[in-house]
């Protein structure tokens, strides 16, 4: 793999560095980060091996630069990084950033991929929905899916869709952690002893996840089908659920965050 560098050297920075040095695509040499005031590019240096640069001058020789830093600090970017940017491929993680505004700060680079990624990049288990300007060689395709993939699982999808995949995949996690804890509270309040709540509060949630992505041909529904007795302890919770109208509020939760994202686009 061609050498890459990274603007910003937060957690999904670093997770993406270390993913790629873990999968072994591109060695720790060929990787050049910027960051801020704070320690966190020096930290990702002794930890990995990669190289510090300022930002003026992180982009040379780099044949794709990743955008990690704050979405609100695109326009105070580095000219000299910006113009360094001319023919090459521009990876962007800024959320709620849109392609025009990519292409409006990098004109001459030869290709702009907007992406969306999760936190549980973070630990390599995220999935990341990505749209390119303008449709990439093959070899740029192959590149981008690595890098990306360095946080987990990669989709294709049209621009258009970024502001859903917002609502879904990019907030989604935090809809899970608000489910477990509400399941963990659910547990103290009949009676089970703080640590005990909390532990199976989140091996439920995780052994269930594991359980949907050991079986992707087995829809959600038909898992839960296979849980619940007719008569049972379960279905007497589902029906509860079912009463509340969990489905119409999730399908409340997703389009709000689909709104906002389409808001902070524009």
């Amino acid at each position: 793999m061609k050498p890459i560098a990274f603007v910003g050297a937060g957690r999904m920075a670093s997770a993406m560095v270390e993913g790629l040095l873990r999968a072994q695509e591109i060695a720790p040499d060929r990787i050049t980060v910027c960051g801020g005031p704070d320690p966190t590019a020096r930290e990702l240096s002794e930890r990995t091996g990669v190289s510090v640069a300022e930002p003026a001058t992180v982009a040379e020789g780099a044949d794709f630069v990743i955008l990690a830093c704050k979405p609100q600090q695109l326009p105070d970017l580095d000219p000299a990084l910006l113009a360094a940017l001319e023919c090459k491929a521009v990876i962007s993680i800024l959320a709620g950033v849109p392609l025009r505004k990519l292409r409006a700060a990098a004109p001459r680079a030869r290709l702009i991929v907007r992406a969306m990624p999760n936190t549980p990049g973070q630990i390599g288990a995220g999935i990341t929905a990505f749209a390119a300007d303008p449709e990439p060689t093959e070899e740029d395709a192959r590149v981008t899916t690595a890098i990306l993939g360095a946080l987990g699982e990669t989709v294709a999808v049209d621009e258009a869709d970024l502001d859903a995949v917002t609502g879904v995949s990019g907030s989604g996690p935090a809809y899970v952690f608000e489910f477990t804890a509400a399941l963990r509270e659910a547990a103290r309040a009949q009676g089970l002893a703080p640590d005990v709540a909390d532990r199976l509060a989140r091996a439920t949630v995780l052994g269930a996840a594991k359980l949907m992505h050991a079986a992707p041909e087995v829809t959600p529904e038909e898992q839960r089908d296979r849980v619940t007795s007719p008569g049972g302890t379960t279905e007497a919770g589902l029906r509860v659920l079912a009463a509340r109208d969990l489905r119409r509020t999730l399908h409340e939760t997703v389009a709000a965050a689909t709104r906002r994202s389409r808001e902070l686009g524009s």
